[in-house]
């Protein structure tokens, strides 16, 4: 097997955030929290080797436990340049970052650069995270491939670690055996990332008990867990709320059904991590209303590849049948599709021509119908997606919705697409009305924005000017670069570690297709 990807393991970064709404994945917690690190696995990057192949059982990296956090000097590049200081090369490596504080960076935008080219699409943060933690649910080793190296990536790692797994990561490979788990995952590393719940479902299904800090609110509203916590009681464990803890704890799990229908929709990691829960259940257990989603079809055929019996994934109805115990696996994580999509809003509003590779289009029909009803020709491969610009895009009316609508993780981008659509554009967020965080700053730029409850209505402007705005989350992060690269002037891009924890090496990627992107510290 073989391996494109040419990263190292990296030391996790100082990066914060969250990703387990009930539908999107992608917001923050306070990004100013103080924190501290625990010790996590390092692999020793002496034992890598540098031709991006298979890692036989002689070369595979050697694990050393590590403190965090430590202070060490950038790790040497192949070419002895300090990754940190490498730019992105045509395979497109991953830039790392040795940063083991938090990272105040900015993005300073160049504006009016035309992209043209291709880009290759990393694998899906959305996916990646479940089935990491899905690994726990064996004692035996699995490998899933194609993971991003982004900073969500590693809290994931970490908390892995913690519970007693050994890890190891080369070249987008991750090796995890947790032949001995613990059962808690405590508030100072759950608090840096919302999708840590997600080990809740593995733990309760293999020890029959967990204990996880529950995750605080966002910056777009409160997300509960409640359908989580539901969907384990119908199996029979009991859940308790004591000192900031959620426990989940039973004597068995049986079969039962399930109806995770939440107030603005399906729950992406409720399915999740009852999917989890119930594939070592005793029974039969049915999910109704179930999360439709790409990531969840990518995370069940993991878990069946580790010997579950799941039908349904994809579909509002998910039937699993309970097996004694999983066996490790192999994976490749599915390609990203909201990086994808940002990528082709890109290419919308600054191409030029732009090719996306190693993209599903399967995975983004809507968003593809979405842009060339604004205007623009899109062709389709079974792995790419190519974008034209037409030079006069059209207003459009578009409300988010549950997979396969149009997502609520592309709202914001759209949002800088329409402010310089001639017109008048409306976007209705259904999924989370409060997520409009970025309109402040795209008026800041000289947009015409007016906000009324959970819809937006945008008048198209001529032209937007460069000016510093603040990055309140991951999407507001992205739309807020693709608007300065339109815009006159520099954009000056701050609190950019949100873009980080879901975008891999998004500034170099951008360049690498013309546009003018600087990295600096703030």
């Amino acid at each position: 097997m073989r391996h494109e990807r040419d990263g190292l393991w990296r030391q996790p970064e100082e990066f914060t955030g969250t990703s387990s709404p009930a539908v999107s994945e992608d917001f923050s917690l306070d990004p100013l929290l103080p924190r501290e690190d625990g010790p996590v696995a390092v692999a020793d990057i002496t034992k890598l080797p540098h031709d991006g192949h298979h890692l036989e059982a002689a070369d595979r990296p050697r694990i050393l436990p590590v403190s965090l956090p430590i202070a060490t000097p950038p790790t040497p590049g192949l070419d002895g340049v300090p990754f940190s200081r490498q730019k992105c090369v045509k395979d497109q490596r991953p830039r790392v970052r040795s940063s083991t504080t938090i990272s105040m960076d900015k993005i300073l935008v160049h504006g009016g650069h035309t992209l043209n080219g291709s880009v290759r699409i990393s694998g899906s943060k959305n996916s990646a995270l479940p089935i990491l933690a899905a690994t726990l649910l064996t004692s035996e080793p699995c490998t899933v491939s194609n993971v991003p190296d982004l900073s969500d990536i590693h809290y994931m790692l970490q908390i892995l670690s913690h519970l007693g797994a050994s890890v190891e990561r080369a070249s987008g490979v991750v090796r995890v055996q947790a032949e001995k788990i613990k059962t808690e995952a405590p508030y100072e590393i759950v608090r840096k990332m919302r999708a840590s719940v997600c080990v809740l479902g593995p733990l309760l299904g293999r020890e029959k008990e967990a204990t996880v800090s529950l995750p605080g609110g966002c910056v777009i509203g409160d997300r509960p867990i409640d359908l989580h916590l539901k969907g384990f009681e119908s199996l029979g464990a009991v859940n308790r709320i004591e000192h900031g803890n959620v426990k989940v704890f039973a004597s068995e799990l049986r079969g039962a059904s399930i109806n995770l229908r939440g107030k603005q929709g399906p729950t992406v990691l409720g399915t999740d991590n009852v999917m989890m829960a119930a594939v070592l259940a005793e029974g039969t257990t049915v999910i109704e209303s179930a999360a439709a989603e790409p990531e969840v079809v990518d995370l069940a055929n993991f878990l069946n590849a580790m010997g579950a019996k799941i039908e349904g994934a994809g579909t509002r109805r998910i039937v699993i049948e309970g097996v004694k115990e999983l066996h490790g696996a192999e994976h490749e994580v599915i390609p990203d599709r909201i990086e994808a999509g940002t990528y082709l809003v890109a290419g919308a509003m600054l191409g030029g021509d732009v090719t996306l590779k190693r993209a599903d289009p399967h995975h983004l029909g809507f968003v593809i119908e979405v842009v060339r009803k604004a205007g623009f020709t899109v062709d389709t491969t079974h792995d790419s997606i190519r974008v034209r610009g037409n030079g006069a895009p059209k207003p459009l009316q578009l409300t988010t919705e549950p997979y396969p609508g149009f997502p609520t993780d592309m709202q914001a981008q759209m949002c800088a697409l329409l402010a310089q659509t001639s017109g008048i554009s409306v976007i209705s967020e259904t999924i989370f009305p409060q997520r409009f965080m970025h309109v402040s700053e795209l008026k800041r730029m000289g947009a015409d924005i007016s906000l009324n409850g959970s819809t937006v209505v945008i008048t198209g402007v001529d032209k937007l000017s460069g000016a510093p705005v603040m990055a309140s989350d991951l999407r507001a992060s992205a739309a807020l670069v693709l608007a300065g690269m339109r815009a006159e002037g520099v954009t000056e891009v701050n609190r950019v570690y949100h873009i980080d924890r879901g975008y891999e090496s998004i500034d170099d990627k951008l360049n690498s297709l013309g546009a003018r992107i600087e990295r600096m510290k703030a």
